[in-house]
């Protein structure tokens, strides 16, 4: 991003898992993000066999009181939907005027979304290397590849970067966001200033930057946004006391209309004056300025 030429900020509400495995609350909370006048409503896609070892599968849930299921690969299966549902929600968050969006957690699940042709597709930090899925969308899908870069070594994120541009890819396709995965963070984790750091080493590299949030309140993400972060994803719910781990780190609807807010009044002020007074200032200079040269 040139400090001089700010574009306005696109805000994603992950709803994730949030909808708790049902299909109405999905729709609903695609229609409250686009009240919300988010751009993106976004949702996770996973094979659960696919993605855990049969230990995990079989394991509990380590916090039983929020699992969906006797086992953690029950839980997560629970709350999963099938590419026919995503289809479902994709068009349903296209009829109403909002873009859809997914992350993926597994091969599967990438081939699966990459054939609904979304806008783009969000790599969780927790898969980032899986190389083989990484190659896959690089080289089968067209849409953008956004990508936490969430408990993520620098050598880690170097070689994600290069592996796009091996095919001179990154600076079209590749957006890095800025994140630490914790749910929910300290503000002292929450780490800002690392925008600047990947601003700094890839902004002739990749395409756009953005800021996955996994604080509490709004005030960081105006931060974000002015430090360098184009696109801003905050996990969104309908109520932050429902049953998951993730609703206690989403916003609600009136947090999320007011990030939606702040950072659009945000862009409109970043700014020079186009001239050293401005007409709202004449006025007030003819009224209250005593001395002038």
């Amino acid at each position: 991003m040139n400090y001089l030429n700010y574009q306005p900020p696109k805000i994603v509400a992950e709803i994730g898992c949030n909808h708790m495995g049902n299909l109405d609350i999905a729709k609903e909370l695609i229609f409250l993000a686009k009240e919300c006048k988010a751009d993106y409503a976004k949702f996770q896609k996973r094979n659960p066999k696919e993605l855990l070892t049969k230990e995990q599968f079989n394991s509990p849930h380590p916090v039983p009181y929020q699992s969906y299921g006797a086992t953690y690969g029950a839980h997560r299966e629970a709350l999963e939907f099938d590419i026919n549902q995503h289809t479902e929600l994709k068009k349903y968050a296209e009829n109403i005027g909002i873009g859809y969006a997914c992350s993926v957690w597994d091969l599967t699940s990438a081939k699966e979304i990459a054939a609904l042709n979304p806008d783009f597709i969000k790599i969780p930090a927790a898969n980032n290397c899986n190389f083989e899925m990484l190659v896959f969308l690089r080289d089968f899908y067209h849409g953008d590849i956004h990508l936490s870069v969430g408990m993520t070594t620098w050598k880690e994120i170097v070689t994600i970067v290069d592996l796009f541009e091996q095919t001179h890819q990154a600076k079209n396709r590749l957006v890095l966001y800025c994140c630490t995965s914790g749910y929910p963070i300290d503000f002292k984790d929450v780490c800002l200033l690392e925008l600047r750091k990947l601003f700094f080493h890839f902004e002739s590299k990749i395409k756009e930057f953005g800021f996955s949030g996994h604080h509490l309140g709004i005030a960081i993400d105006v931060a974000a946004y002015t430090l360098g972060a184009n696109w801003v994803e905050r996990h969104f719910t309908k109520d932050r006391t429902w049953k998951g781990t993730d609703h206690a780190a989403s916003l609600e609807v009136p947090g999320l209309q007011k990030v939606v807010r702040d950072l659009h009044h945000t862009y409109d002020a970043l700014t020079f004056k186009q001239d050293d007074i401005l007409d709202v200032e004449k006025i007030q200079r003819i009224k209250l300025k005593s001395h002038t040269l």
